[in-house]
Formats: C-alpha cells, structure tokens, sequence
C-alpha cells in the first residue's frame, strides 16, 4: 500500500511536470529574448559598467534605501547561489543528462536582461515608510505601476508559498542529503539522543539549522544583508577553488566535456528526441530555480539598495546570473560529466546534492565529499536567510506588518521539516510554488517592458551628458 508521502510525491511530480511542459518553457525563453532585443543586448554592453558599480560608491549615503550596491547583491546571490548550484545542476544532469546544463546557461544569459528590467521597476515602484523601511518587487510594481493590486496579492502569495518551498526545505533537504553522503559515520546512525529521545540525523541537523536560521531573520534586512556579504564571498571561493582544482587536473577532459554538453542538448541523432525533449524541462526548470531570473524573487532584495537610481540597481541585478549559472553551475557541471558518473554510470541511488558530493570525491577523496557538504551548508543556511527577507515582504504586502513574526516563526519550523521529507517529493513542491510565482511576473515584464527602456535610455543619457562636462 502506497503511503501518503510517495502518494504526494507522484501526484506533486505529475502536476509539476503539467506546469513545466513545453508552454511554460517557451514563454520563459520568449520573455528572456524579448527584454534582450527590448534593452539592446544590454547584459553584453554593459556588464562591465555593472561590476564597477557594485565595486564603487555611486551613490551617497543620503540616497534613498537600506543597504549598499553590494549588499543588495550578496543578499539576492545568498538566495541564488545555494543548492541549485548543489544539488540542482546534479539533479538537472541525472534526470535531463548533461545536455541540460545548456538550457542552464540559455536561461542565464537570457535572464541578465530579465533581471535588468524586473530590478529596475522595482527600484522605481518601491514604497519607503517614514521610518526608512524599504517595500518593494513585482507585487509594488504591479500595484503603483500597473494599478493592478490584485495581481500583486496574487504574486505575494505565491512568494510566501516558494519561500517555504525553494527557500527553506528544499535547503534543507539537500544539506541532510549532502552531509549524509559526507560523514556517513557521523549521521549513519539510527538516531541520537537529545534530552533522552531518540532523534534521527536529519531531524538533528533540520534542528540545529533552524536555530542558526531563527538567530539571524529576526534582526531583518540588515542583519540578513550582513550575513549574506560575509558569506556569501568566502562560500563560493571554497567551493569554486576545489572545482577548479578537479579541473585543472582533468584539463584534457573538458574539451570533451563540452562537446556532450552540446550535443546531447541539440543533436536528435545522439541523445534522442525525447532526451533533448528532457534536457530543456531540467534543464530551464533548474535554471530559473538557480538564478531565479523571471521568478521575480530577487527584486525584492534588490528594492533595498541605497540609491535613487533605479537602472544603477538593475546593472548590479545582471550579475547574478552571470556568477550563479554561467561561472558557478558549470563548474559542478563539468565536475559531474568529467567524472563519468551520469547516465547508465550514475549509482542509481544518488541523484541530488550527494551526486555531487560522489563527484567530487572521485578526484580529492574524502576532502571532497567533505568540501562539498560544507559548502551545501554554507550556500542553503544563506539562501535560507535570503528568503526569508522575500517571505516576510510578501506576507507584509498581504497582511501589513503584524504578519511578519509569525510568519517567521512559521518559516523557522519549515525548516525542520524540509530536513525530514523525502527528496524528490520536496523539489517537486519547489517546482510548483516556482511556476506560480513566474506567471504574475510575466505580466510585469511584458507590460512594463517599454517603461524600462525609457528609464534606461534618461539614464545613460544623464550619464554621458555627466561625463563630458567632466571631461571639459
């Protein structure tokens, strides 16, 4: 007799798949390609102009906000650079084969502009209360920009919901499935012993994170900014160190690499029209849950930047995708293929954050395996803060301030949770909150699409204008 939880786990799948089929997956693409031609290829113009910004002092420190350039996108990374880059690329190759990390880098590059246009109107659309509390995302914009305030309930609905999803217990669950594989003899025990009672090791773990968790949200943005700006940085040098160390050292294989990359993600003839079929589902699904280009998430944290320029935060934003996917999630990537553990070679028990974690080890042994569940930590503890900041906005936007703490209260035990129930079932959940979200997100970025490039073209206007007199 089947229990209630593979129960949920099939009908969660199924749904998840409905949601994820080819008409999502286009208007997603669609949406990227459209913001790209509507800002003229601004994520390959100006990147540089981005990295100097968050690198400098633009803006004084009477501007408008909560918490600097670099703040806010150590904030919105701590929330894209998690366990997507973990154990969602891994999943991504197990289900879709590695012709998925190409349909991985099609939503980063298409969603640099995405980024741009959403963070830009959630700069110029933010509210700012006389206490200096910064409110603002697709929910403000389609309030005060499109008047559409229902639609905006709408969306802050679907952010609370993914916040518990994508957020939290998917976090969760990859750090138990990482640091499992990682010290098996430590947390292959049956259980502990805490005040007496039997606890199992992911109940142990679910617990201590969500202490770790509790202890930094309740201080709010500027606390979870913070954090996020001290880990945030040394997390992806650790974890980007070891790769590169793996590739150095099968250098010649990477060429390699890259070819079946290519060609099982656009040759019928090699992976097979449902295998191609397969890498776009994974392949986008875990794209957007990794950079979380179109869901609309990050605005939300970006909205809290200290500027008055609202382009200037919409720069900053395109970074994101650039350094989560296309540098961070091809390192696993090739980690993963180079180590031959895909397809028929992958143990079939390991799919997730351990796939990984088993990759890794191949070539620096226990260190591996143990770096990787670190950084699994290091990345979901942060991208759990992070979300927590959109949750609490989104629960604002519905219910006013009084339902923030116990929404928290509410997110911390999550947590716990998240630790305890089985993996597939939790991404499936993440899936479906993630979808929801894009679809309110969408009408934003169509419809707000020509406002953004107005602003933009007053900007670099101003900027040029600035320029030249300097210069006279």
């Amino acid at each position: 007799m089947e229990t209630i939880t593979e129960t949920m786990t099939y009908w969660s799948g199924w749904l998840s798949g409905i949601l994820w089929g080819p008409v999502t997956l286009a208007v997603l693409v669609t949406t990227g390609i459209f913001l790209t031609w509507s800002n003229r290829f601004i994520q390959l113009r100006r990147v540089g102009e981005a990295v100097r910004i968050t690198a400098g002092k633009f803006d004084s420190g009477q501007s408008a906000g909560q918490i600097s350039h670099f703040q806010a996108l150590a904030t919105a990374l701590s929330a894209t650079i998690g366990t997507g880059n973990i154990a969602g690329v891994a999943t991504a190759i197990a289900l879709g084969g590695p012709g998925a990390v190409f349909w991985m880098w099609i939503t980063a590059v298409f969603g640099m502009a995405t980024k741009f246009t959403s963070v830009t109107l959630a700069l110029r659309y933010r509210e700012i209360d006389q206490d200096g509390q910064v409110a603002g995302g697709p929910m403000y914009t389609l309030r005060n920009g499109l008047k559409m305030p229902r639609l905006g309930g709408l969306f802050a609905l679907f952010t609370v919901l993914a916040s518990f999803g994508t957020g939290n217990m998917v976090q969760a669950n990859s750090v138990v499935d990482g640091l499992s594989y990682a010290l098996p003899d430590l947390l292959g025990q049956q259980n502990f012993s805490l005040a007496g009672l039997p606890i199992t090791p992911s109940l142990l773990i679910g617990l201590i994170l969500a202490l770790a968790v509790g202890a930094v949200i309740l201080g709010g943005i500027r606390q979870i900014a913070k954090a996020a700006s001290l880990i945030v940085p040394f997390m992806a040098v650790i974890y980007c160190v070891a790769a590169m160390i793996i590739l150095v050292i099968h250098a010649a294989e990477i060429p390699a690499a890259f070819a079946t990359i290519f060609d099982l993600a656009l040759n019928p003839s090699a992976a097979g029209g449902g295998a191609i079929a397969a890498a776009m589902r994974y392949g986008i699904a875990r794209g957007v849950f990794s950079n979380e280009a179109g869901l609309g998430s990050s605005p939300i944290a970006h909205a809290a930047a200290s500027t008055d320029e609202p382009v200037r935060e919409g720069l900053v934003a395109m970074l994101e995708p650039l350094i989560d996917t296309l540098v961070i999630c091809t390192m696993t990537a090739l980690v993963i293929i180079i180590s031959g553990q895909w397809g028929d070679a992958r143990p079939q028990e390991l799919e997730g954050a351990a796939l990984s974690a088993h990759a890794f080890s191949l070539t620096l042994g226990n260190t591996g395996s143990l770096i990787v569940g670190i950084s699994l930590t290091m990345f979901a503890f942060s991208t759990i803060i992070a979300w927590s900041y959109y949750g609490d906005r989104a629960a604002s936007y519905l219910l006013g301030e009084v339902a923030v703490l116990p929404y928290r209260i509410i997110y911390v035990c999550l947590v716990v949770v998240g630790a305890t129930i089985p993996l597939r079932l939790v991404w499936n959940l993440a899936d479906i909150a993630n979808v929801l979200m894009i679809a309110p997100n969408l009408v934003v970025l169509w419809l707000m699409a020509g406002k953004v490039k107005e602003m933009s073209d007053d900007y670099f206007r101003r900027m040029n204008d600035a320029n030249s007199n300097s210069n006279n």
